[in-house]
């Protein structure tokens, strides 16, 4: 454990790497997201991807806490970030390029893990942005060079995630351009709305299209032998190796990966975050065949990770029900929208989420291949081709 200090003016950061060290107003400080407060991470420093360490960062003012920052060390390598091992001569080639750009130790300001903006919160009344980013910025080159002193490692890249587009992070570009930061698109952040006059599902249904209101009713009667309940603490401990079979199920065919949840996840974020944690098991013949999590933060319910058994995946519709049980759950308790993340696109704006567009901020400590990073990034994250479902009746 350790506690670093740097001076600016009255303003100044305290490095921290264990939940355990933040100071006492830190919780009250980050009310507003889960994601940033102790449980949250007690429960990911038991059972992070065994390539994410934390770092949390606190910003002062005199003595008062002013702004805080996550910031994750991830150690990449090619088995992490590819694992699909039937690709063509062409596709392999690809790969070692991007392996050898990524390859090694990378700073986030962010949590790799979720998507969102869930790494930095500051009091603007008592901070200017600036000011704040610029003592973050310091607080990453430290943890660079501690990196370096205390495990002989470098860092390859520093990375800051995830911004929407009016995110007033962009206005900072001075800081952006003098350290040569790049600014990079990256797939949008899929988030359903919740109307006011939803207070059921049913309400739900109705407003949707014809064509969208039969695809719902396909979808039920696909699943009607689908027994779904949710799992309580022990039951997710006695299941964590099936959960991990059916997340990794699907998290395998994703086309890039950058961690492997470990198989006491789900049980650690339970254990943890009590209520605000939420694991739904989809059941038939008494066998769990699917799964998926949900955070409860605040006013908006954050969609975590899933799994099915690809077996019964489509004849099921599994995927599809779980996102409609997700509305479900948003609209049953109140939510004021329901967060789906990135990925599968075309299918989550089909039950009516809209694509909200986002930005990373990134460098690489090469200069060279800080130069081509912005170019090949883009071919590591092309951009997809789908067209969106407007189901809802105007």
């Amino acid at each position: 454990m350790f506690q670093s200090f740097s001076f600016f003016n009255l303003i100044y950061f305290k490095t921290f790497n264990s939940s355990i060290q933040l100071p006492p107003e830190w919780d009250d400080f980050v009310v507003h997201d889960v994601f940033l407060q102790t449980n949250y991470f007690k429960a990911l420093e038991q059972a992070s991807p065994n390539n994410i360490s934390m770092n949390y960062v606190g910003v002062f003012k005199d003595e008062s806490l002013v702004g805080i920052a996550i910031i994750q060390r991830v150690e990449l390598y090619l088995k992490d970030i590819f694992r699909n091992e039937t690709d063509s001569h062409f596709v392999e080639s690809f790969k070692n390029l991007v392996s050898k750009l990524l390859k090694g130790n990378i700073l986030v300001v962010g949590n790799l893990s979720h998507t969102g903006q869930h790494g930095i919160y500051f009091n603007s009344d008592e901070i200017l942005q600036k000011d704040f980013i610029q003592t973050i910025y310091k607080a990453v080159l430290q943890l660079k060079k501690e990196v370096i002193i205390n495990d002989n490692k470098r860092i390859r890249m520093i990375m800051l995630k995830d911004f929407f587009y009016n995110d007033a992070l962009h206005q900072e570009l001075d800081l952006f351009k003098e350290n040569q930061i790049h600014k990079v698109s990256v797939q949008p952040n899929m988030i359903l709305e919740v109307k006011s006059h939803w207070s059921h599902l049913d309400n739900y249904i109705a407003d949707l299209h014809k064509k969208y209101r039969d695809r719902y009713k396909t979808a039920r009667k696909k699943a009607i032998n689908i027994q779904k309940r949710e799992l309580e603490l022990e039951e997710i401990k006695e299941n964590s190796t099936l959960l991990h079979t059916l997340y990794k199920n699907v998290s395998d065919h994703a086309k890039i990966n950058t961690f492997i949840l470990p198989e006491n996840h789900f049980y650690s974020l339970k254990n943890h975050l009590y209520e605000n944690f939420k694991v739904f098991g989809y059941y038939l013949d008494n066998q769990l065949i699917g799964f998926y999590t949900l955070i409860l933060n605040g006013t908006k319910l954050e969609t975590y990770f899933l799994g099915y058994d690809a077996e019964h995946q489509y004849k099921n519709q599994l995927y599809l029900n779980m996102l409609y049980d997700m509305v479900s759950y948003g609209i049953e308790n109140n939510f004021s929208s329901v967060v789906y993340a990135r990925t599968a696109m075309a299918i989550k704006s089909s039950v009516g989420a809209k694509p909200k567009k986002m930005f990373i901020y990134m460098k690489h400590t090469n200069w060279i291949m800080n130069t081509l990073l912005k170019y090949i990034f883009k071919l590591m994250n092309p951009k997809q081709n789908w067209e969106e479902r407007h189901p809802f009746k105007s």
